[in-house]
């Protein structure tokens, strides 16, 4: 059975900034006859439930990776070293799973694809990846944003 590695919060664990889960009949639709990886890569690098909203500022998850970017909460503390590692830590959880394709939270900083909030806080959306959707795909994972969230 084929893998996909897909946002945690997506199949229902409530791991996102605001403590509650994203689980939809679209995302089950379309993972069906796949064997799920669910994994939050926020959590994974050692980020509480809830936590502080943070938007990448500087860039986009490419930019991070390249250290050109950074990730920061809306208090202004960076927080890019727990992104970079629980990007990390999805790779290597894609890996072992054998997952060549992740489902992934839309706009997210972490999991977004093709689009993340700008940095300023105010719901403006700028062309972009998320760090964890850039590491996957920097290592041929293909990435798509979640349906219908």
């Amino acid at each position: 059975m084929e893998a996909i590695l897909v946002s945690a919060c997506l199949r229902g664990v409530p791991c996102r900034f605001d403590g509650r889960d994203k689980a939809s009949a679209e995302v089950g639709e379309a993972v069906a006859g796949r064997r799920v990886v669910a994994f939050c890569p926020e959590v994974a690098g050692g980020l509480p439930t809830p936590r502080r909203p943070a938007e990448l500022v500087g860039g986009d998850g490419h930019d991070v990776l390249d250290g050109t970017a950074r990730v920061v909460e809306d208090t202004g503390r960076d927080v890019t070293e727990e992104f970079t590692a629980g990007a990390r830590r999805a790779l290597a959880a894609a890996r072992r799973g054998g997952c060549s394709e992740a489902l992934l939270m839309p706009r997210s900083p972490s999991c977004g694809r093709g689009a993340v909030y700008d940095g300023s806080f105010g719901g403006a959306l700028v062309p972009g990846d998320g760090v964890t959707a850039a590491l996957l795909e920097r290592n041929g994972i293909t990435v798509r944003p979640a349906p219908g969230v």
